[in-house]
């Protein structure tokens, strides 16, 4: 323990003592590892070894994209949950940094959020070149022997070293189950706004604060929509409504485990109105938006201080469920997360929803490139052996019309008896993925399934993004309305890319949906600037 320091504030004088975390020691994400493990995703973040589970700390800060995430420094099954953390300037190839926060004296270091002090609000930042007053204030949960507290830890060189603040916690209420904080900066209010969960009350609980040290209980929200297991992980910003400036809603995220939509653990949405004091939700309390209708899209966070935030905010989820994230096939790693997306706020006639979208920084990783256009779903497949387009690294856009044909889409990581099929059901008004046959399933009764989202034809018409990496499928349909994350495990050797159709009524056959478009472009690793 290091002696206390005054810290000397304009506003007058504050006695700060500091507990330093010597992170370096504490070190378990070493980068001799060759990424080419079996299973290792090739441009989605995964630590070098161990388990990881939620992202965290999700900031924009000087030039760099900071993600922190749950993470176990000494073993690849959840335990003694510490902070990771890498940097990124573009979100996409990511350097591994130092343990950030870390378990201590047995007060593991749960899931929360992180943002910039640009004015010293806090009192806990040293000003730097230039007169510079600004920090990174880390705002996580504390968790030992059954009781959880809110609390903060203050950076002063950009991420690189972090310090827990002396009168922690800064909110403690004696609950069992009371974490992961987001916080946020409300304008309006001129105040910081925390958001905080009531996990096994299904409920949001909001907290205000002028320095981030002094917390006011403001207001709950919930139970509403979906309630079938404990709420975890909120989210709160705010957006333009199809990019217009006089048009603006809140999105309050919140994600539940068990009870989501395709089983064990996922995520849901609110869209409605906060006046700095409470959330009011424009849609029955019944009713349930999804972000995810896949199995592995949990515990999403975006970016705070991105450029254009009241326009887009980007984030990414973990991919696994709490269902098998313990026993997944892989090592010496477990867990991994999305690729960043962009979130935006559409109208539709039955309200304001959600669209994701893969972020742009994505398509750097593009390379060789194959495009179709008109071409019958039956006859497609020859022109893409002939071409040799296949892989286990593919980014894919294909608009499909559906003509009669009662099911149409793709099957991709084909090889001896493997396929992961993403189809869309015209009969019932879904898009899917199977992976019934997607490779390694057998590690857990729960991971194999068909996970299926609602979706409407838009001039007869589908439109699929989907990103295949090793272990992964992201699908975004119709320009992101509806969404399926699965992970999978395939054979290395199973990378065969097919287009299908079957035909409408009874009748069978190969059905007349037709390729307007297709494109495909063969990806590269990003890990090979990770070292």
């Amino acid at each position: 323990m290091h002696k206390a320091r005054a810290i000397i504030l304009a506003l007058g004088i504050l006695l700060m003592t500091a507990i330093p975390f010597d992170a370096t020691a504490f070190d378990a994400t070493p980068v001799d590892t060759p990424y080419s493990e079996v299973y290792r995703p090739q441009f989605h973040f995964t630590p070098a070894k161990n388990f990881m589970n939620d992202p965290n700390g999700m900031v924009f800060y000087k030039g760099e994209y900071h993600l922190f995430y749950q993470y176990n420094p000494f073993g690849d099954v959840w335990g003694h949950m510490s902070w990771g953390h890498a940097v990124s300037t573009d979100a996409v190839h990511w350097k591994h940094l130092p343990v950030a926060l870390f378990e201590d004296g047995g007060v593991m270091i749960f899931s929360g959020s992180a943002v910039v002090d640009w004015h010293n609000s806090s009192g806990l930042c040293v000003a730097g070149k230039g007169g510079d007053k600004s920090c990174l204030i880390a705002i996580y949960t504390g968790h030992s022997e059954g009781r959880q507290t809110q609390n903060i830890a203050y950076s002063n060189d950009r991420g690189r070293t972090w310090m827990r603040y002396a009168r922690n916690p800064v909110i403690d209420i004696n609950e069992s189950d009371f974490r992961d904080p987001k916080v946020v900066w409300h304008e309006a209010s001129k105040r910081w706004i925390m958001v905080t969960v009531l996990a096994k009350e299904k409920k949001v609980r909001f907290y205000g604060s002028a320095n981030l040290r002094e917390w006011q209980h403001l207001s709950d929200f919930g139970p509403a929509g979906a309630t079938g297991g404990v709420w975890e992980c909120p989210d709160l910003f705010q957006l333009n409504v199809d990019g217009r400036t006089g048009l603006k809603k809140w999105v309050l995220k919140v994600d539940l485990n068990p009870g989501a939509v395709a089983g064990g653990s996922g995520g849901q949405y609110f869209v409605g109105e906060f006046d700095g004091t409470k959330f009011v939700n424009d849609n029955s309390p019944d009713q349930t938006l999804w972000i995810d209708y896949g199995k592995d899209f949990y515990a999403s966070q975006s970016w705070a201080d991105t450029p254009h935030a009241d326009q887009e905010r980007m984030w990414l989820g973990w991919l696994s469920n709490w269902e098998y994230a313990n026993t997944v096939p892989t090592s010496p790693w477990r867990g991994a997360q999305s690729i960043p997306r962009v979130v935006t706020l559409k109208a539709y006639t039955e309200g304001v929803r959600l669209m994701q979208r893969p972020a742009r920084e994505v398509q750097s990783l593009r390379g060789e490139h194959f495009r179709f256009k008109n071409e019958a779903a039956s006859k497609i497949n020859s022109l893409l052996q002939a071409r040799g387009v296949n892989g286990d690294l593919l980014e894919i856009v294909a608009e499909f019309d559906a003509g009669t044909s009662s099911e149409f889409g793709l099957r991709v990581r084909r090889g001896d008896a493997e396929e992961t099929v993403i189809g869309y059901d015209r009969a019932a008004k879904q898009i899917f993925v199977d992976r019934m046959k997607s490779g390694r399933i057998d590690f857990d009764k729960n991971f194999s399934g068909r996970h299926a989202g609602p979706l409407a034809t838009e001039r007869n018409r589908v439109k699929l993004h989907i990103f295949v990496d090793r272990a992964s499928v992201e699908v975004f349909a119709n320009d992101g309305r509806t969404n399926i994350t699965d992970i999978i495990f395939p054979k290395p050797e199973s990378r065969g890319i097919e287009v299908y159709a079957k035909g409408g009524g009874s009748g069978g056959g190969g059905g007349d949906a037709k390729l307007v478009s297709l494109d495909i472009w063969k990806l590269k690793s990003a890990w090979t600037d990770i070292r």
